[in-house]
């Protein structure tokens, strides 16, 4: 016994040893990985991701951007944008980046434009071959949108049914390139990255059971966190909203509600709710967090965001497609069907409603009190937010078909636009602006 006990004491203080020399340098590791990540530098007037800087949808107040525009008018520039895309452009200091795709050729890309003047930057492929030609013919090749940090530009793409994420200089040149998962497509795809502190965070939800949620580290691509999603399609893009005096990724569809902590991946609450299958993006009012559903029932709830798993209210509108807005006490919410609501957004009362018409993908912006909402074959449709009414402040026509949000950051409109009387089909990137 004194023998195994002489033995086992020099042990105890060689462990511990090791112990600290492994958190030294676990400690070094991250010191070195904070350093090469950086900061994320991006301005607040900037729209450096998906739905602008705050994430839901509402942009710099103290802008101005053009209440009218016609195809001569207000137009500061234009550029021809090669193949196809749904995706949004994103704005971050004096370059504008956006995603498309040759489908013809097999190529997608990451396009960079000069601010001010829309000469093409750069163009930068991503993929050659690998398109998949399943899922629905409306869907496109390059839906997602790209996000920046202001140092690095991040884009999802499906290719050789995957998804792989990439990370590009603010140059075009390529970092690095990690597959997130398999992927089976159902409709198609178009969930864009996040930038949350040292991670840019995606999903690959779908029908083959190999959708994860995962973070990368910015600044290599490595793997920081993985979970696994459910066996169902979906198609949010990942949303981090600040509520309860924490940051939460926030996920909908796949039949639940879920939040994740976005720096470990720790899931704060999760419960069934949503639908199956959603398209848009979660907004909060710092109490409810508002989902919206399409598949296999349309519904519109305000869902307690304490991980109760209280619903306070629920509706049966279809708002499938674009993403609502929350501002000052009201929910405004723009069904794809073409009539514009408002509800209170505590209780759900509806105040008013108003047919715009047409057909809605894209998403309402507001920007101060006035709310742009743009249609499938190109009106704009400009509004008060206001809770007495609808009034209506201007409606513009450009081009026969945008199917992305249109991006408002620098007193200007970053606008995609099928060109109209364009054969064979041409995409322009529009530049609006007051002269």
């Amino acid at each position: 016994m004194t023998r195994l006990t002489t033995l086992r004491l020099p042990v105890l203080p060689m462990l511990a040893c090791l112990f600290l020399i492994s958190s030294r340098d676990l400690s070094a590791q991250e010191t070195r990985l904070e350093r090469d990540t950086g900061p994320i530098e991006v301005s607040e007037t900037d729209w450096p991701w998906w739905r602008g800087p705050n994430r839901d949808g509402i942009a710099d107040a103290h802008q101005t951007p053009p209440l009218t525009w016609s195809s001569e008018k207000n137009v500061l520039w234009k550029a021809p944008v090669p193949g196809r895309g749904h995706s949004s452009p994103i704005v971050v200091g004096n370059r504008v980046f956006l995603t498309t795709a040759d489908e013809k050729a097999e190529v997608q890309s990451v396009l960079c434009f000069d601010h001010d003047s829309g000469k093409l930057v750069w163009k930068t492929d991503v993929h050659k071959g690998g398109l998949t030609k399943k899922g629905n013919k409306r869907s496109s090749q390059a839906s997602s949108s790209v996000a920046s940090d202001g140092r690095r530009v991040f884009v999802n793409f499906l290719n050789k049914d995957a998804i792989h994420t990439t990370a590009l200089t603010m140059d075009g040149q390529l970092i690095w390139q990690q597959k997130i998962s398999d992927y089976t497509v159902h409709q198609g795809y178009g969930s864009s990255p996040a930038v949350h502190g040292m991670h840019v965070i995606v999903t690959s939800d779908n029908k083959g059971g190999t959708g994860v949620v995962a973070a990368l580290y910015r600044a290599n691509g490595m793997i920081a966190w993985k979970s696994n999603r459910p066996k169902t399609p979906n198609y949010p893009s990942p949303i981090i909203l600040t509520i309860g005096g924490r940051d939460q990724l926030l996920l909908t569809g796949c039949d639940l509600v879920s939040s994740f902590d976005p720096t470990s991946g720790e899931k704060f609450w999760e419960f069934p709710g949503a639908t199956t299958e959603c398209v848009s993006s979660t907004v909060t009012d710092g109490t409810h967090i508002y989902t919206t559903g399409g598949y296999p029932k349309n519904h519109i709830a305000a869902v307690k965001a304490d991980g109760s798993g209280k619903v306070v209210w629920e509706n049966k509108t279809r708002v499938y497609v674009p993403s609502m807005l929350v501002s000052n006490g009201h929910l405004y919410g723009v069904a794809d069907a073409g009539i514009v609501y408002c509800w209170k957004s505590d209780t759900g009362v509806e105040l008013w409603k108003e047919r715009l018409g047409g057909t809605f993908n894209g998403s309402p912006v507001q920007v101060g009190n006035r709310i742009f909402a743009t249609n499938e074959e190109g009106s704009t449709f400009v509004f008060k937010a206001s809770p007495d009414g609808f009034e209506s402040l201007a409606e513009n026509k450009l081009g026969e078909g945008v199917f992305a949000t249109p991006t408002y950051c620098h007193d200007r409109i970053f606008m995609r636009v099928v060109e109209s009387g364009s054969e064979p089909r041409q995409e322009m990137l529009y530049c609006l602006g007051t002269k």
